[in-house]
């Protein structure tokens, strides 16, 4: 069973994090314009946050400049008042352990500066992914190595307080490589910040909780999870426009599994369960990363190996799946992806050969196209945007 810990963290040292001072890129503040920063696996090639901006008319990025130095900011998550950014690390404490750290940032939308707020623990070892709940009262945080999640509090100046809540997550599954034990590998909450959905590869479950976002609290709704094909490996979740709909990607079993979803009582049905890669496809490949395209229109979703975009367009009435094949990344080991806000570039990641590549979305068909932009970035994992500010 699921225990619950409620109770602050350790604070982290500050020292394990440097922010830029100066103003990373600058020009003029032309509409039609998206800061764009980027989280990463720091090393030889990177070392932190980076940030460029986005010509929603061209597709165009500038080159990425540091915006915050620290170790493996690999996801990022905005507030949604816009004025502050937060980023997952995982770092090691005194004592030499296993930890991780959740940083957080004022973002300035003039300039795309970033200034280091302060840092708490993430409650849990090798942290993966965050959220900020819509109220912009909580940030939630999944611990993959840890196996748990959990919820800080965000005070008003964006600073963030030590977890309110942890929650352990429990079991196994098939896979004697990669399910032994439970690997909280997403979290995401709804439009109404009552519900949040942690996706667990290890255990082949979508945990769901009610969020007390106030208090930044996290109870199991009942019931608290729903299953996935066993060995499939839940890792990335998005709820539908509209929140009729969700789905998760599967990054062992390369599917996704399409659920109904009822958002005054937070359960999932599921509906569907649809491949990622093309049929007669032999080589290793697992998936990453899954999105709804603001229109509700269409879902897509990343394979890591057959190194391509999966793209699936909706059925308004079922919410299922239909595919409609598959866009190489121009590049390796696509993690996550993006799509502004306008619904017209997708951005990937290849973490495998540093760059981002812009696609053009088709707003009827959902097709992807060249653009010809690609940006170069050492080991890029995560893309957020906001608007720049005039």
């Amino acid at each position: 069973m699921m225990t619950q810990k409620i109770g602050s963290i350790a604070l982290f040292l500050t020292g394990l994090f440097t922010t830029i001072s100066a103003s990373p890129v600058r020009g003029d503040d032309l509409p039609g314009q998206l800061w764009v920063y980027i989280g990463s696996y720091t090393g030889e090639n990177s070392t932190g946050v980076y940030v460029s901006r986005l010509d929603l008319k061209t597709g165009a990025l500038a080159p990425a400049e540091a915006a915050a130095i620290t170790k493996n900011p690999s996801f990022l998550a905005i507030h949604p008042n816009q004025k502050f950014l937060y980023s997952i690390s995982e770092v090691s404490d005194t004592d030499g352990k296993p930890t991780g750290g959740v940083s957080a940032y004022a973002l300035d939308r003039k300039t795309g500066k970033l200034t280091l707020l302060n840092q708490q623990s993430s409650g849990g070892a090798g942290p993966c992914h965050i959220n900020i709940d819509k109220t912009g009262k909580t940030a939630l945080v999944a611990n993959y190595s840890g196996g748990s999640v959990a919820a800080l509090p965000i005070a008003a100046d964006g600073s963030l307080k030590p977890a309110a809540s942890i929650v352990q997550h429990a079991g196994s599954s098939i896979n004697p490589d990669r399910q032994k034990e439970p690997h909280a590998h997403s979290i995401n909450v709804d439009s109404q910040s009552k519900f949040v959905f942690a996706a667990d590869l290890g255990i082949d479950k979508v945990l769901v909780y009610r969020l007390d976002a106030a208090k930044a609290l996290l109870t199991p709704n009942d019931p608290p999870s729903v299953g996935v094909t066993p060995g499939a490996g839940p890792r990335h979740f998005t709820l539908l426009p509209g929140e009729r709909f969700a789905y998760v990607i599967n990054e062992i079993g390369n599917t996704i599994t399409a659920f109904r979803y009822d958002s005054q009582k937070g359960t999932l049905t599921t509906i569907q369960e649809i491949s990622t890669i093309p049929e007669g496809y032999k080589e290793t490949t697992h998936t990453a990363e899954v999105v709804a395209h603001p229109s509700g229109k269409f879902v897509y979703g990343s394979n890591r190996g057959h190194d391509s975009i999966a793209i699936f367009a909706v059925d308004a009435a079922t919410g299922q799946l239909t595919a409609k094949g598959h866009h190489s990344t121009g590049g390796q080991t696509p993690r996550n992806f993006a799509i502004d806000p306008s619904g017209t570039f997708l951005l990937a990641e290849n973490q495998g050969s540093n760059s981002i590549v812009v696609l053009r979305i088709d707003p009827k068909t959902g097709a992807l196209s060249e653009t010809g932009h690609k940006l170069e970035v050492g080991s890029p994992v995560c893309v957020r945007m906001v608007p720049v500010a005039k």
